[in-house]
């Protein structure tokens, strides 16, 4: 599966090369482009696909924008109800951080595109955990390998993806 996800990404032109900025500041010589695996019907069911078969029979949970389409494919797949995590409270209508319905002590699993220094995640894990979830998990599409699992060990929260950049990249250059 990994390696049919690596070729369905290359093939999308989701990795790019060049000079980037990425979003946590620093800059990288190849960028993941999130937007593109995630409007690609063959990527999208790819990932869904391979995400259903690593998670628990628990809620999930996808960080918006990014992520939205991750977990609904997925929810539709494992048949498991989700909410979206804002980054930050809708000042209008009900001002959720969370949207959906989630219950105190219910567990939680965390889908995400790409993880770099994996803050996005932390902040998405932590409005979950305000909310009243238990989250130990955030799987991923791509971990660049820049410290998101070390940051999110930090918060007792596992890192685990469907691909990692070196395998992405050792890939590309073949």
């Amino acid at each position: 599966m990994t390696d049919d996800l690596i070729a369905a990404l290359i093939e999308a032109d989701a990795v790019k090369f060049g000079e980037f900025e990425l979003s946590h500041g620093g800059t990288s010589e190849y960028y993941i482009d999130k937007y593109l695996f995630e409007t690609d019907p063959h990527c999208l069911d790819l990932i869904s696909s391979a995400f259903a078969d690593r998670v628990p029979d628990t809620k999930l949970a996808g960080v918006a924008l990014g992520a939205v389409p991750l977990v609904a494919a997925t929810s539709l797949k494992t048949q498991s109800e989700y909410v979206i995590a804002r980054k930050k409270q809708k000042e209008y209508g009900t001002s959720n951080l969370i949207e959906g319905n989630l219950d105190d002590d219910e567990k939680v699993v965390v889908l995400e595109d790409i993880a770099t220094t994996g803050q996005s995640a932390i902040d998405a894990v932590q409005a979950l955990r305000d909310a009243g979830a238990i989250v130990d998990t955030v799987f991923v599409v791509v971990d660049r390998q820049e410290g998101a699992t070390e940051n999110l060990a930090e918060h007792d929260i596992q890192l685990k993806s469907l691909v990692t950049a070196d395998e992405l990249l050792a890939e590309h250059d073949e």
